[in-house]
């Protein structure tokens, strides 16, 4: 594997990552619990679509074959894809939703901090806008844990059932693979044995201080780094993609 190549493979899981979750949260648009959620999460959805933009036409560019992020968004089957299996899944319950955004976002503030550091001038430029937008995002979902931890019984036991689903798929997030290796040694990508020790101390402090139990470390969702994904990513392809598929012509 060559560093284009593995640095094409790196931009696409991170621009993937983005992409699927803000779907995921636009699923959320008009039907938030209330209005100010409504906007939050629909706002988190924008700037992940931002992101994803930035980084697929990156990896477009790296890929040199006149593809743009519309193209990788749009045009890529399902085994074609690397986001993590954590992005796909449904939204389920909003105690769901804010646990995932939890775990998700202290994962991106470690991961893009670091990503600042990369010897890739247009990483740290991406890198550099997203760790001012996840701060939020992870703030926000902080004061909901909080908040639904630390609440009635109901919305403890309903906190705690999301973290305790979601908990076997947060491990795949510090995988490595041959891509990361290459661009490791060209001081390109982050170290994830890192930013994991990080993230575990900030997710347990949160999690004890909304009276929550965080889990023990066991087995662990994986597959999504060769393109093998739960059966919901298909759905969401299916009607993320109709329109290009329908229509491949088309221009606006």
């Amino acid at each position: 594997m060559t560093q284009e190549q593995a640095l094409y493979k790196y931009c696409l899981r991170m621009g993937d990552d983005a992409l699927i979750h803000s779907y995921r949260l636009s699923e959320w648009c008009s039907n938030a619990p209330i209005l100010e959620e409504d906007l939050a999460l629909t706002n988190f959805a924008l700037d992940m679509i931002g992101r994803a933009q930035a980084i697929l036409d990156y990896a477009g560019k790296i890929d040199g074959k006149g593809k743009t992020s519309d193209d990788l968004a749009y045009r890529r089957k399902e085994r074609d894809f690397y986001n993590h299996l954590i992005m796909e899944l449904p939204n389920g319950d909003f105690a769901y939703t804010m646990a995932r955004i939890l775990f998700v976002s202290i994962f991106e503030y470690y991961f893009f901090s670091e990503l600042c550091h990369s010897a890739d001038t247009t990483l740290t430029a991406i890198a550099a806008k997203t760790v001012k937008e996840v701060k939020y995002h992870m703030a926000h979902a902080t004061d909901w844990a909080l908040r639904l931890g630390d609440g009635t019984d109901e919305s403890n036991t309903r906190m705690q059932q999301a973290v305790d689903e979601l908990w076997a798929y947060t491990g795949e997030l510090f995988e490595t693979d041959d891509a990361t290796a290459i661009l490791e040694d060209r001081n390109i990508a982050v170290d994830m044995g890192m930013i994991r020790a990080k993230w575990k101390t900030d997710v347990t402090r949160i999690l004890t201080e909304a009276k929550l139990k965080v889990p023990g470390d066991g087995y662990n969702q994986t597959g999504s780094g060769n393109g093998v994904h739960t059966e919901y990513l298909g759905h969401i392809l299916s009607e993320m993609q109709y329109l290009q598929r329908a229509y491949p012509e088309a221009i606006w």
